[in-house]
């Protein structure tokens, strides 16, 4: 039928990247796709925004051939509309649905759909917004209006990190670069033939973090364990000189994780990774505890930079937990997930945590739901006060309470830089950035702001170097312009 009316319906308080998912699911349905915006008075609690906004960005998204407001039951809207497909998020599907009896009476269709992660770069994301800008860095003056963040409030934030003492808990990692020159093609076999040129090391892991906090201004400490081998000896020097104090126990049984990335012409052919995934043992459990408690009330901040290679075992994170909770230190964490292992989730009661969309589906086990279902289960599940959900490309996912009105908000930001060069280390460089700023007392929505910032320099550049305050700074600048 190619005259059939397809029809979605919601608050739409933020048009972020899970609605765009669930628009493209209806759009590719072929027909004419119809949304409509619940009013202020329909919406009720739902609505945190004002109903001719919410329509406004529903309305400039090319997906989308009609838009209305619904100020009546919803009911008595579709009844009137008849349409052919009424579309509605998978997280809908069990639960009592008034949709259903209606579209009987009309020969319609109830589908339900979290549509698919297609949107995998962000020139498609932009092309489905109307009039989007062309520069490669962008600023999102929408979201600060939104929030009512202006410059002043953002540099006052990032002059208060000096203030900060923070302390990272994690994997080390040395991350080497090797530029390659393309040979040809094997003659016994499709491979491609290549020649080492040269090659870089930079700290990763948990020791990047802390060079970024130190860069930022803050006085930074990391606490890891590590082997006693060359590359500890790199990762030592590097970071003393980069102003971050080094706690590293060396256990003469475990290596120093390299990972090696071969590129050529800004692209990595491959990556291999020289590693060891076993826990640390109960001995160095012990002694890892006892040098972070000694200093613990040297700090405001703690962050737990797990990239699963064992050296933040549970009984660490526990109890580092419950003291710095009984301390009211600020506690952030991010949990790493490369395949289907790992679980943000064993990190509870965090003021921040910042999976990504795969790293929150795998320790959920859901494949299924929405993003902001996604996203709110996470945040149950780990108790933590505030939730950023990383997208890639697409942005990220805010997700919050308000204690002082008992109300959950979510909000999108898509990200800053649209031609990322190396986009190894932009979460870390979010992480960070969020976390120094709520320890100044920022909001979620100024944290993840300044966070995005620094990812979308981080990944401008190849290799893990350090952010700098200026950097930052530059960028919040050209907000005046």
């Amino acid at each position: 039928m190619v005259n059939k009316k397809i029809f979605v319906s919601g608050a739409f308080n933020v048009l972020h990247p899970g609605h765009l998912r669930l628009l493209r699911f209806a759009k590719d349905l072929k027909g004419k796709l119809i949304v409509g915006v619940l009013s202020d008075r329909c919406a009720g609690k739902a609505a945190y925004i004002n109903q001719n906004l919410r329509l406004e960005g529903i309305s400039a998204n090319n997906l989308v051939d009609e838009t209305m407001i619904i100020d009546e039951p919803i009911e008595d809207f579709i009844s009137k509309l008849k349409p052919d497909i009424i579309v509605k998020g998978k997280e809908h599907e069990q639960k009592f649905n008034i949709e259903k009896e209606i579209v009987k009476k009309f020969n319609g269709q109830l589908l339900f759909s979290s549509g698919e992660n297609l949107l995998s770069s962000m020139d498609l994301i932009r092309k489905e917004i109307k009039n989007d800008s062309t520069d490669d860095f962008l600023m999102h003056y929408d979201y600060l209006k939104r929030h009512k963040i202006n410059v002043d409030r953002l540099t006052s934030l990032m002059n208060s990190f000096s203030s900060i003492k923070v302390a990272i808990i994690g994997d080390l990692i040395v991350d080497e670069y090797i530029n390659c020159e393309t040979l040809g093609m094997s003659q016994e076999d499709p491979s491609i033939v290549v020649t080492p040129i040269d090659n870089t090391k930079y700290v990763g892991g948990a020791g990047i973090v802390a060079a970024h906090a130190a860069g930022l201004g803050a006085s930074s400490s990391i606490f890891t364990v590590s082997g006693n081998d060359e590359n500890k000896n790199f990762a030592e020097k590097t970071l003393s000189n980069q102003g971050v104090h080094s706690n590293i126990i060396v256990d003469h049984n475990r290596i120093t994780t390299l990972k090696k990335r071969f590129r050529n012409k800004n692209k990595t052919l491959l990556k291999v990774s020289h590693l060891k995934q076993n826990s640390i043992n109960e001995k160095f459990v012990n002694i890892l505890i006892d040098k972070i408690e000694k200093e613990l009330e040297n700090f405001n901040l703690i962050i737990f930079s797990d990239f699963n290679y064992g050296v933040l075992p549970q009984k660490v994170v526990d109890h580092i937990t419950q003291v710095a909770l009984s301390k009211k230190i600020k506690i952030v964490a991010d949990s790493q997930s490369s395949s289907q292992f790992g679980d943000i989730s064993r990190f509870k009661n965090m003021d921040l945590i910042t999976p990504t969309e795969n790293e929150a589906r795998i320790t959920l086990r859901n494949r299924e739901d929405g993003l902001v279902v996604i996203a709110d289960k996470i945040k149950e599940i780990s108790e933590a006060n505030n939730v950023i959900l990383k997208l890639g490309e697409e942005g990220l996912l805010i997700h919050s309470t308000n204690k002082t009105k008992n109300k959950l908000f979510t909000d999108q930001l898509n990200t800053f830089n649209t031609n990322a060069v190396d986009a190894a280390g932009a979460g870390d460089s979010l992480l960070v950035c969020s976390a120094l700023a709520l320890t100044c007392g920022a909001s979620i929505f100024e944290a993840a702001y300044l966070g995005s910032v620094g990812a979308g320099i981080q990944v401008s550049r190849v290799g893990n170097i350090p952010l700098k305050t200026k950097e930052i700074q530059n960028k919040i600048n050209t907000l005046k312009k």
